[in-house]
């Protein structure tokens, strides 16, 4: 992401930055993506840039959501979000799973409701 600022700050399209760096359209495309780059183009493009190498090196080697310009509270909510989302699908699952079983008791047993154990997670890790 900091490649394509810098370029957008110079004012250059990619063909220009690519011309200036001697890298390709498609690894100048690449890298404003997030891939990794290679040393050699992330030193190609410090010294168009006119910036220090480390610079680029260090942001290269951040995880996507940081390299991004995200602050902390919005990976936090980001985090929460999905908790919230692996929470609904467990729940969801939980509900596919005793209402299959469910059926399968009323049409088996509908004398004996067994269903109701693994519904209630009783006997599940439990010593009586």
């Amino acid at each position: 992401m900091l490649i394509q600022k810098l370029r957008l700050q110079h004012g250059w399209s990619q063909q220009q930055l690519a011309d200036l760096s001697g890298i390709s359209v498609r690894t100048i495309q690449r890298i404003e993506r997030g891939q990794t780059a290679s040393v050699e183009s992330l030193k190609s493009l410090a010294a168009v840039f006119e910036i220090d190498f480390s610079l680029l090196n260090s942001e290269s080697g951040m995880n996507g959501t940081l390299s991004q310009g995200i602050s902390k509270e919005e990976i936090l909510a980001l985090e929460h979000v999905r908790k919230l989302r692996r929470f609904y699908t467990h729940l969801i699952q939980y509900i596919v799973v005793i209402g299959a079983l469910a059926i399968l008791n009323v049409v088996q047993t509908p004398r004996h409701l067994w269903v109701i154990w693994p519904a209630l997670g009783w006997g599940v890790g439990r010593s009586l």
